[in-house]
């Protein structure tokens, strides 16, 4: 859908740029140990699929459609596997260059299962590039770096992480 039109646009069109609570999915999708990261058209900044709740969607059918959107990759809800969620509001709030401000609460998967073809969404997404997690592209987007060291502590730790 894109952010025009969605739930969260509508929303700010009554409250402005305030801080806002927001419930999201973020998406490591990893091809053995290579991840997938995209840059921003807004920022510039390398991040990795990602996006906001829309009512009555859960965390994993969020994480299916916004990966859709951005990447045109198509993963099944089942293929997801929930990793750590992330909510630290001095990691995870955004203030975007149109002055909105959100902390962002995110539940965060892994998934390793796909199909389709890579295809930039293009109000969202200038480019793609596969990665080493040990070496995400430069700059990368600070909740990025948080996700990958969430997943390397639930690799470690073999227990779902929160931060």
């Amino acid at each position: 859908m894109g952010y025009v039109g969605s739930d969260l646009w509508q929303l700010r069109q009554l409250v402005g740029h305030r801080m806002l609570a927001l419930p999201g999915a973020q998406i490591l999708v990893l091809d053995g140990e290579r991840a997938l990261f995209q840059r921003r058209v807004d920022s510039g900044l390398w991040e990795i699929p990602a996006g906001s709740c829309e009512p009555e969607s859960t965390f994993r059918s969020t994480a299916v459609a916004e990966l859709r959107e951005e990447t045109s990759l198509i993963v099944r809800e089942s293929d997801l596997e929930p990793f750590a969620s992330l909510s630290d509001p001095g990691v995870h709030t955004l203030e975007y260059p149109n002055g909105d401000r959100v902390h962002a609460f995110a539940m965060c998967f892994v998934v390793r299962r796909w199909s389709g073809e890579l295809r930039a969404e293009d109000e969202e997404v200038v480019e793609f590039v596969w990665s080493p997690l040990d070496r995400p592209p430069s700059p990368t987007h600070r909740p990025t770096v948080e996700v990958i060291r969430l997943f390397r502590a639930f690799q470690k730790a073999g227990a779902f992480q929160a931060a």
